[in-house]
């Protein structure tokens, strides 16, 4: 080919990498504006179940949590091998049909058994994240997809923006008309792709299906394959337990500590998503570039554990709202980790990376629902030596300086990334 062929097929190339990038970009954001609508509702729905008592609705939502994970934990890497073989775009489409649905379900939900069956649902067909990461990985080189990561990323959230603030208010209205909307965005967003989303992995890249990688336990075979990749899962994987702490708890205290209503929780919640938003859309390109990828996982992983610290030691509601902007930073690590894992994999091995990762990204929400909702209703019940509401987040901060030490034992040891 010639100089001048290639350039006019890299020209032409690049707006419609854009576009596809912009495609997810909206498939993400009306993934996570339809999660955010029902978060500050959910657990005030199941204490409605249980007469109002904060410690039972939290072992609740706890256990409700570990189901969603565990069907996370069994299905992710069957989905992530089906798009390996399939494609990406099948499994987009299947995933938000199936969200649909299932918010329909919780929406006419008349007990917490049918509320349990709908978190179920949606354990299986929550996989459009990791594949629409995937689906990144497929169109974007190497050196540039911790900036791309972190642009998608944005639209975690402003999905947390919009929908936390709306959840709260149409809560206010009626606790079951949230789930409704998440219904509609859902469709929405499934409609979306079946007419708009391009397939992104071409015939001639694609895997055969294989059930010995499909399944959860041989699915992070490939996680042990790299001894970098095997410790940047690790690393992964504790950061996704400190996570964790923010949907199981965090309704749930800023209720029970500083007394706050639906409509409070949400619009916190709307401003943890404006700081997320700003950090992953502007801030981890220019940080990635300037540090490296090394080092700014390094800073994500510090900040992640300053900002837990605050919310945990925060006597008040507003000096809480210090701690945001600092967790925000914590953003950037997930970014840096997901560049330099998929460094480390084939081309047809993406979506078998992206399984891999959201079933070890399960295993931590199977342990994280127990630890932290356990960890608060312990706290906060009258046979505690201490009461210590704050106790789930201050643990998560532990779990983040873990991570740190993982880090830099693993990365300032190898040049094979930075």
């Amino acid at each position: 080919m010639s100089d001048g062929a290639g350039e006019a097929l890299a020209a032409s190339a690049a707006p419609a990498r854009r576009g596809a990038v912009a495609f997810i970009f909206v498939t993400i954001l009306l993934d996570m504006l339809a999660l955010g609508v029902i978060m500050p509702i959910l657990p005030k729905l199941i204490e409605s179940f249980v007469d109002n008592d904060t410690a039972h609705a939290a072992r609740i939502f706890g256990l409700f949590g570990t189901a969603w994970a565990l069907m996370q934990f069994v299905f992710s890497p069957v989905l992530g091998a089906l798009s390996d073989r399939f494609g990406r775009r099948p499994v987009v489409l299947l995933s938000n049909f199936g969200l649909a649905a299932d918010y329909v379900l919780m929406a006419l939900a008349p007990s917490l058994v049918w509320l349990f069956i709908g978190r179920v649902i949606s354990g299986i067909t929550s996989a459009s994240i990791s594949t629409a990461f995937a689906y990144i990985s497929d169109i974007t080189p190497p050196e540039r997809r911790a900036a791309i990561f972190g642009r998608i990323g944005a639209a975690f959230g402003a999905g947390f923006i919009l929908g936390p603030a709306l959840g709260g208010l149409l809560g206010d209205i009626d606790p079951r008309l949230p789930f409704w909307a998440s219904a509609a965005l859902s469709f929405a967003n499934a409609l979306y792709g079946l007419f708009v989303l391009p397939e992104s992995l071409a015939p001639d890249k694609r895997a055969p299906f294989r059930w010995r990688s499909a399944n959860p336990i041989g699915a992070l075979h490939l996680l042990r394959s790299n001894a970098v990749l095997a410790a940047l899962s690790v690393v992964n994987f504790i950061a996704q337990v400190a996570h964790v702490v923010l949907p199981s708890t965090f309704v749930l205290y800023a209720t029970y500590r500083y007394g706050w209503d639906s409509k409070t929780v949400g619009l916190t919640l709307a401003m943890v998503g404006i700081c997320a938003m700003v950090v992953q859309g502007l801030a981890i390109g220019p940080i990635v570039r300037a540090l490296g990828e090394r080092n700014a996982l390094l800073l994500g992983l510090c900040c992640g554990a300053i900002g837990f610290v605050v919310l945990g030691a925060a006597p008040t509601g507003p000096l809480s709202w210090l701690g945001i902007p600092i967790l925000a930073l914590w953003g950037i690590s997930g970014a840096a980790s997901q560049s330099l894992m998929t460094r480390l994999v084939a081309a047809d091995q993406q979506g078998q990376l992206q399984g891999a990762t959201a079933s070890v990204q399960s295993v931590s929400q199977l342990v994280g629902p127990f630890l932290f909702t356990l960890t608060f209703s312990y706290f906060i019940g009258a046979s505690a030596p201490l009461h210590l509401p704050g106790a789930p987040f201050l643990l998560a901060a532990v779990l983040m300086v873990v991570c740190a030490v993982i880090a830099v034992r693993t990365l300032g040891a190898t040049k094979t990334v930075s």
